[in-house]
């Protein structure tokens, strides 16, 4: 087949991979413009442009799609398929139409729970027990065109960054087989009733508020590593929670129950296993004690 790819962060890689290496003509990778990162400031190139470039696959970065310009760009290039995943830019309705047949996005969730930004962050921070990948026919609103295939996969006490790469690989094969069976595949409608919504995170989520239970922070903590990464005061200095356990402790919420950082919740008490500390790397909380005790007693914030 003929494919548009379009992705951006290291979720879609798996995907460009796996369609290249099935044999696809990749006739060119839309993914976001280069943006500036890091010390300096200097233009970063997205992981989908990385990998398309050492595969010798054109690279395109539109700013947008809306003008008649970009859409005629994209309909010359005569695709049997757009491949979508994680691309960041809404499509207008002559993109999605332009394929042959028309453009499949690679979803991180059982739709048509969590649509949205965040599918695998939301689904973490419900307590959801399985999550997955949904193969989706792209049509004007947010995720809710109709299904082709699904893979699921337990969540456990993996993190949001765990799962990000479980779903990215389960993706790229479930895609690579869906391009695979295309002709034989009936779509199937999402029931609206049982949609959920997943909403970008916003940062001033992942401050960790001690007045909730600690089964629910766990969950917090997972949900936001590695990033943006849940997080508390120490004597005034933030501290980011990478992992976590819950222990069967109760005290006043936000004060340190021992000297090995266990901290009460408002029901039972989280022990941090794995912190990081601003502008230093991780490290676990054993080594974070030998160089700062905290007694029992303590107030976190």
């Amino acid at each position: 087949m003929r494919i548009v790819f379009m992705g951006t962060p290291d979720f879609a890689v798996p995907s460009l991979v796996a369609l290249h290496e099935a044999g696809h003509t990749i006739v060119a990778a839309y993914t976001q413009p280069p943006r500036p990162a890091g010390r300096g400031k200097k233009l970063q190139r997205s992981p989908v442009q990385r990998e398309a470039e050492n595969r010798h696959i054109p690279v395109r970065h539109p700013v947008s799609l809306k003008d008649a310009k970009a859409q005629g760009e994209f309909a010359a290039l005569e695709a049997d398929v757009a491949v979508v995943a994680a691309y960041g830019l809404i499509l207008p309705q002559a993109v999605l139409d332009a394929p042959k047949h028309g453009c499949l996005n690679v979803h991180a969730s059982l739709l048509p729970r969590w649509r949205g930004a965040a599918p695998i962050q939301r689904a973490v921070l419900a307590g959801d027990n399985v999550t997955g990948v949904t193969i989706m026919q792209m049509e004007a609103g947010l995720d809710t065109g109709p299904m082709l295939a699904t893979a699921r996969t337990p969540i456990e006490d993996k993190t949001a960054g765990e799962l990000t790469e479980e779903l990215a690989e389960i993706g790229a094969q479930l895609m690579a087989g869906t391009l695979e069976d295309l002709a034989a595949l009936h779509p199937v409608s999402q029931d609206d009733a049982d949609a959920s919504y997943a909403p970008k995170i916003d940062k001033a989520e992942a401050r960790i508020d001690w007045s909730h239970g600690a089964e629910a922070i766990e969950r917090q903590v997972r949900a936001f590593a590695p990033f943006p990464g849940a997080w508390f005061e120490l004597d005034g200095e933030r501290i980011k929670v990478l992992k976590a356990q819950v222990i069967a402790r109760e005290g006043k919420a936000g004060t340190t129950l021992d000297d090995a950082l266990t901290i009460a919740c408002g029901y039972a008490a989280l022990r941090p296993t794995r912190i990081q500390r601003a502008g230093k790397p991780a490290m676990d909380v054993d080594a974070f004690l030998r160089g700062k005790a905290v007694p029992a007693g303590a107030s976190v914030g």
